[in-house]
């Protein structure tokens, strides 16, 4: 898969609630270009959230061929996922996008990369971008060690953690719940 080097998003499974959240720090090179961007982004009124890693004009042009695929599918998330990846890991065009998605539902979270691959996480926790590695740690040990905490709260707690240690992430957070 694709290391995008720009930002964190996270998405956690809990007892029956599912959270997404983002930081909102933009970077051009080793610069902060701006600090509130919001890379959660709600379909189909609400049921759907995705979150988006990478370049934001690719990621954006990825949520509307998402969200077309939505519509193709009868809101069926996992086939929509799959038909995306597809086509962009086979369009030239889409083939040079820079952007990763995780996209979410009350039922399971989905990471869709340009690599064709849509991956379904074992651990209910699905992150991507620069600070990834440290908000997957923080989420599993959130799980183990704080299982009272809300999905809301765990995505908090490991966004917060990978903005203390990751340059390209910041603590102006988005969080959405999907229950």
């Amino acid at each position: 898969m694709t290391k995008i080097k720009s930002t964190t998003v996270c998405a956690i499974k809990h007892n029956g609630e599912v959270a997404i959240g983002a930081d909102g720090q933009a970077t051009m090179g080793n610069t902060v270009a701006k600090n509130n961007v919001k890379k959660i982004r709600k379909l189909r009124d609400g049921k759907i959230v995705t979150g988006f890693a990478g370049s934001t004009a690719d990621a954006f042009t990825l949520l509307e061929r998402f969200d077309e695929k939505l519509a193709t599918y009868g809101g069926n998330m996992k086939r929509a996922a799959i038909e995306l990846a597809k086509d962009w890991r086979t369009d030239r065009y889409l083939r040079k996008l820079e952007a990763m998605l995780i996209t979410v539902d009350k039922d399971e979270i989905l990471i869709v990369s340009g690599t064709g691959d849509v991956l379904e996480p074992d651990q209910e926790i699905a992150t991507i971008g620069s600070g990834s590695n440290y908000a997957l740690s923080a989420g599993l040990a959130l799980k183990k060690h704080a299982p009272h905490l809300t999905a809301e709260e765990m995505v908090r707690e490991a966004l917060t953690t990978a903005a203390d240690i990751c340059i390209y992430t910041n603590h102006n957070f988005v969080i959405e719940t999907v229950k």
